[in-house]
């Protein structure tokens, strides 16, 4: 917004205190809460959020830009309204802020209407169920940790475990598998994660197709608390106007959680446990809520949550964990064996792993493969002692066939190729299926497991 649009605004008060990101305003009238306000330090437009209500005629604002030259008595204009982006249908193929505005040095697409980005979810009446799986051609997540179209899926991990990279390659498989649209939402990135993965999708195509909203580690804790529903705001918009599936990716929503923590503390209110904030349920559940799929179309979303250290008790990824409706964790273990993806299969779950939603053959051979790897991570320590032999037979050919089990359900991925040296593959469920059966079976047995490592679908042994 321009210097001039914002003179021609209604005066609503001036600055009483600035203390960082925090800004007192003494008000002639109190705006109400999440109100846009608009001040002008050094002619520099700077928006801000009404947050809290001190007293009569005084409110606790976070500025969503740099305070540099914010000064007492500095007027601070009224915004009109809550904080809105522009939509349009050319948003696709944009990398915007949270605000809407361009960070790919275009210029700025033309919208057709502003929405709101705090807003109620959609009506109960017009909400629409998880109707079937998503297939992403990921062996090991259609297999024991499928998606739903229209839910909610968690990539739980601590840090270097590969959860962008997965989250990447799910936007891929989208994009390329269901040619539908995706949203990616980059809570408190890096800059140089950002403009990789910029570079990537443009790489690979599928940018036309993409929409990515960044709010960057250095912004303010008011832009990293927004910039997730900015993304979920054009999630939203596209549902409504398109008839194609919907992919809202976010990395990461800890970061989400933690800008609310500073906000909570900017505000001067009381830590609560292990010292989040006290409105660490109501604001994740603020965010997850409006992730819904409706009878104009749905939305699938795939969340990156940073674990710390490796703490899957703590009460942030509680809080996240118990609105998704499929988890998937990515065991540190796992990447250290070179498995990867380096998702644990004994410790994701999805809430659809019933027969009656996959099918009979679907569960009876994912619940298979599960038995198999349980049985060889019990024996484990054994082998460590004692070797194979000893072993009953039984259990060493339950052994050979869980590990050729999974080193089968590693894969190359068609994002990181170019890294890797490695095509990336994408692998039907029913072939998955198929060649699981082949590895219980024991019509593998005599393969190496050389051989069932990195690849896609299984084929007769070079």
């Amino acid at each position: 917004m321009s210097a001039h649009q914002i003179a021609s605004m209604h005066r609503i008060g001036t600055i009483e205190a600035v203390q960082g990101p925090v800004v007192d305003i003494v008000c002639e009238r109190t705006p109400p809460l999440h109100q846009a306000l608009w001040t002008q330090p050094d002619g520099e437009p700077c928006r801000l959020e009404v947050f809290r209500e001190l007293g009569e005629r005084h409110v606790r604002a976070i500025a969503l830009h740099r305070t540099t030259g914010l000064a007492r008595g500095l007027p601070v204009m009224d915004g009109g309204g809550p904080l809105q982006v522009p939509v349009g249908p050319e948003c696709l193929g944009r990398m915007l802020d949270v605000f809407g505005a361009p960070l790919d040095g275009q210029p700025p697409f033309p919208a057709t209407e502003h929405r709101p980005l705090v807003a109620p979810p959609g009506p109960l009446a017009q909400a629409r169920a998880a109707e079937r799986v998503l297939e992403t051609g990921i062996k090991v997540i259609d297999l024991l940790c499928p998606f739903v179209r229209g839910g909610k899926t968690g990539l739980f991990g601590g840090a270097g475990v590969g959860k962008t990279v997965l989250i990447t390659e799910f936007m891929n498989a989208v994009i390329q598998l269901h040619q539908g649209v995706s949203v990616f939402a980059g809570i408190g990135e890096r800059i140089r994660e950002g403009h990789e993965l910029w570079h990537d999708m443009r790489a690979a195509g599928v940018m036309p197709r993409t929409v990515m909203v960044f709010g960057q580690m250095d912004e303010s804790p008011g832009v990293r608390f927004r910039v997730g529903l900015t993304g979920l705001t054009y999630a939203e918009y596209l549902r409504d106007t398109t008839a194609r599936d919907v992919l809202l990716l976010i990395d990461n929503v800890f970061r989400f959680v933690q800008a609310g923590s500073e906000i909570s503390g900017l505000l001067g209110r009381m830590p609560a446990t292990v010292g989040y904030q006290p409105t660490l349920l109501s604001e994740v559940a603020e965010l997850q809520e409006r992730i819904a799929s409706s009878t104009a179309g749905s939305i699938t979303s795939v969340q990156a949550v940073y674990v710390p250290a490796d703490d899957m008790t703590d009460p942030a990824v509680s809080a996240i964990f118990s609105h998704l409706d499929t988890m998937v964790v990515l065991s540190r273990q796992q990447a250290a064996k070179g498995i990867y993806p380096a998702v644990d299969p004994l410790a994701s779950t999805s809430k659809m792993m019933d027969r009656h939603f996959l099918g009979e053959r679907h569960y009876r051979v994912a619940e298979a493969v599960r038995e198999h790897l349980a049985r060889y991570k019990e024996l484990e320590d054994i082998i460590a002692m004692l070797g194979m032999e000893a072993l009953s037979e039984t259990d060493r050919q339950v052994v050979g066939r869980a590990r050729r089990l999974q080193r089968y359900l590693t894969q190359p991925f068609h994002v990181v190729a170019q890294h890797t040296g490695i095509a990336g593959t994408s692998v039907p469920l029913e072939t998955t299926l198929a060649d699981c059966e082949g590895f219980i079976d024991g019509r593998f047995d005599a393969l190496s497991e050389a051989d069932c490592y990195m690849r896609g679908a299984m084929e007769p042994a070079p």
